[in-house]
């Protein structure tokens, strides 16, 4: 038991130093100013710098966004495997799975072929109006359908995993022999019980979005990972700045949603 634990410790320190030294130098980095010692004016200067407030809106509102339309799609496909068609499991498994065996850039290039085909070919249709709606820079439709392709394969074993922890069927049948419909069924008797689940599907979604640099670049739009590498070529400094506070804030909300997941689960079994 005393190897175990040693073990153990040996583990997690190592794994502790995998993350904490490069975030201890990119801090150093950050407030290290030769010739002036510690300074802090790359933090302070994080909220007034042109273009950190815009990107950083819009990129939470297209995490939003796409939050609430993968959760929209999954939720009820989930629920409808587990119930009526068990079959398809390994169908909807593999083509959930197929964003992470295509490369961003082919994603991106397919995307790219599209937006290009469509006015070309439909410029005298009612759906051209559509091509160029989509891509609105103060609100880039285009980037909401491609992360939500991209974040399909986090969510969906976020839901399976949950839906696994629950007897969905015995909830579903409880909830219509009490006269409740089928959407009252999955709102209130499945939903519940899916707090921590859908709580890891959206912290997921979250920093896929947040973090997302290759898509948004090549599309020509500009949410917060982008403007961090476009600030990081005239202001280095400022650049690790607001990538270890961002990091801090993910690492924030990843301990919130351990407490809300732990809570949920505390509350249940009460």
């Amino acid at each position: 038991m005393a190897r175990l634990n040693l073990w153990r410790w040996g583990v997690y320190g190592l794994a502790g130093l995998y993350f904490l030294v490069p975030l201890a130098a990119s801090i150093v980095f950050s407030v290290d100013v030769p010739g002036q010692g510690i300074v802090f004016d790359a933090y302070t200067q994080i909220f007034s710098t042109d273009g950190f407030v815009s990107s950083l809106l819009l990129s939470l509102e297209l995490a939003l966004a796409t939050i609430v339309v993968v959760l929209l799609l999954m939720v009820p496909a989930t629920v409808a495997l587990r119930l009526g068609a068990p079959r398809l499991r390994p169908v909807v498994e593999v083509v959930c799975s197929l964003p992470l065996v295509v490369p961003p850039i082919a994603f991106v290039a397919g995307i790219i072929t599209v937006l290009k085909w469509g006015p070309e070919h439909l410029s005298r249709t009612p759906l051209f109006q559509t091509f160029v709606a989509i891509q609105n820079p103060d609100f880039p439709v285009v980037l909401v359908l491609a992360y939500v392709v991209m974040a399909l394969p986090f969510v969906y074993r976020a839901l399976d995993a949950g839906l696994r922890a629950v007897d969905v069927r015995t909830l579903v049948e409880a909830a219509r022999s009490c006269g409740a419909s089928w959407p009252q069924a999955l709102v209130q008797a499945v939903l519940p019980n899916l707090r921590g689940a859908l709580l890891n599907s959206s912290f997921l979604t979250l920093a896929l979005v947040l973090g997302e640099f290759t898509v948004a670049q090549l599309l020509g739009f500009q949410p917060f990972a982008v403007w961090i590498v476009n600030v990081s070529g005239s202001q280095a400094q400022l650049s690790v700045a607001v990538s270890v506070l961002s990091l801090l804030v993910t690492w924030a909300l990843l301990l919130v949603l351990a407490g809300l997941g732990g809570r949920a689960r505390t509350t249940s079994r009460g």
